[in-house]
């Protein structure tokens, strides 16, 4: 994504709506019981709501709040980069398990129709999803210390 695309999806409004889009996307797909293939169409406009999602909103100029710092952290993560603390590397990476996990139990309860499944499988998405862009919010936190840090004159004590 561009730079413009990047702060544009920074925003709070962006990120939330994103979020919307999960339970949307369940009913769509669980309206096949009720409207049959007639079900794409819902299913069809989560799809593209989501591809305009990053176009609809305005740029954040500034990540002041959490969500958008989360998101600008994601823009660092994957830029990737030698002052990334191995720290967040590897909750980042176990963030995935639970994710993973909920993606499997989401797709079981959609395909067979079973609520428990569909319904754990989506908390546990959006709780590693929530997760993850805290901590992406803290590594463009500490990202961004460290090379204003970096960037800051250094005073040279007298001799």
């Amino acid at each position: 994504m561009s730079d413009e695309t990047w702060r544009r999806h920074a925003n709070p409004w962006s990120v939330y709506t994103r979020f919307a889009a999960i339970p949307a996307m369940i009913v769509a797909i669980w309206s096949r019981v009720w409207i049959g293939w007639w079900a794409l169409l819902p299913v069809l406009l989560v799809i593209v709501w989501l591809l305009l999602n990053p176009h609809v909103f305005p740029p954040v100029q500034q990540p002041k709040g959490w969500a958008a710092r989360g998101i600008y952290g994601e823009k660092l993560w994957l830029d990737g980069g030698p002052d990334l603390p191995a720290g967040h590397r590897a909750v980042l990476r176990w963030l995935a398990i639970p994710a993973v996990a909920g993606f499997a139990l989401l797709a079981f309860g959609l395909a067979w129709l079973q609520p428990w499944p569909t319904v754990f499988g989506a908390t546990l998405i959006i709780l590693a999803q929530l997760w993850r862009i805290d901590r992406l919010g803290r590594l463009h936190d500490e990202v961004g210390r460290a090379r204003s840090a970096a960037a800051a004159p250094q005073r040279v004590p007298p001799a």
